[in-house]
């Protein structure tokens, strides 16, 4: 997939490659408005809030944001976001581990599963698959819908939309990624390069999740550029919660 693909519409096109360029220099015309901020300030959880894990499985040590990945469950942004460029530094602990981003979440877990309704940029430890028996498609960086969210995927596996390159690195080792998420459309750079998206989310509008799925992972520069408004409809936006 590149990022021209004829599946991507115009307008997201245009809005991508202003916004990556804004996103390079940090600093537009209008800087007030369109800047990258912390999402996560490297000192503690201040905007963050605890959905259904525990105390000792979020931590904070030299602006670095420590998961122990149990009990599995996630922990949401303080409120909604709906359009956006975020970036994040992240690294396994363990061989297989198993993590992830929520965006458009509706920011509580399900009545019979600890995770969110929302969609997952995934994050797995290079050995996932080979641990699991699972097929070499299995691999990070997938976006998909979760907990009967619907969305389209550009380079479907079923529901998943798979990565068209495997770039990351593997545990112990720092990975970046770019999620620019622009009217229902998500677009995954992973170590430098846009390898995945998919389009027609059925909420553009929700909070943002870190996920803790049974291993050790570790969050840095973390930030956020929050774009212009699109035209997003109650049934487009995730419930409040209060």
């Amino acid at each position: 997939m590149s990022v021209t693909s004829p599946k991507t519409p115009i307008r997201i096109i245009g809005l991508l490659f202003y916004f990556l360029l804004l996103s390079n220099t940090g600093k537009s015309q209008n800087s007030d408005q369109l800047a990258f901020r912390p999402l996560f300030n490297g000192k503690n959880l201040q905007g963050w809030i605890d959905v259904n894990t525990s105390k000792e499985t979020w931590k904070v040590k030299n602006g670095t944001l420590i998961c122990s990945g149990k009990p599995i469950g996630v922990m949401r942004s303080d409120r909604q976001y709906e359009n956006f460029i975020l970036e994040v530094e992240w690294k396994h602990m363990e061989a297989g581990g198993n993590s992830g981003i929520f965006i458009w979440s509706e920011g509580t877990p399900q009545e019979h599963d600890p995770l969110t309704k929302a969609i997952e940029v995934q994050m797995l430890e290079l050995d996932y698959a080979p641990q699991h028996n699972a097929t070499d498609d299995y691999v990070h960086g997938e976006l998909f819908p979760t907990m009967g969210m619907k969305a389209i995927p550009d380079n479907p596996r079923g529901i998943r939309s798979k990565s068209l390159e495997k770039r990351c690195k593997g545990k112990g080792e720092w990975n970046k990624y770019v999620v620019v998420c622009v009217d229902g459309t998500v677009k995954l750079s992973v170590n430098g390069k846009f390898v995945n998206g998919l389009r027609e989310s059925e909420h553009k509008k929700g909070y943002i999740c870190l996920e803790a799925e049974g291993a050790e992972i570790h969050f840095r520069n973390m930030k956020i550029m929050e774009l212009p408004s699109g035209i997003t409809s109650p049934s487009q936006t995730a419930p409040l919660v209060d």
